[in-house]
């Protein structure tokens, strides 16, 4: 579970990542939005498996 969920949490982050910078270059506002909300998301997620790892 740990590793295919920290795997899902890279891809969601870098998606994100990807949205966000391509609303930037082509200023559109909302995808970039979307980018940075998809990343914050998965960052988000990331922390909470970290979390789940040390007390383990």
């Amino acid at each position: 579970m740990s590793m295919v969920d920290k795997a899902r949490n890279a891809l969601q982050s870098f998606t994100g990542r990807t949205k966000r910078s391509a609303g930037r270059v082509s200023r559109d506002r909302k995808l970039e939005a979307r980018g940075a909300a998809e990343k914050i998301g998965g960052d988000i997620r990331q922390v909470g498996e970290n979390v789940k790892d040390t007390t383990r």
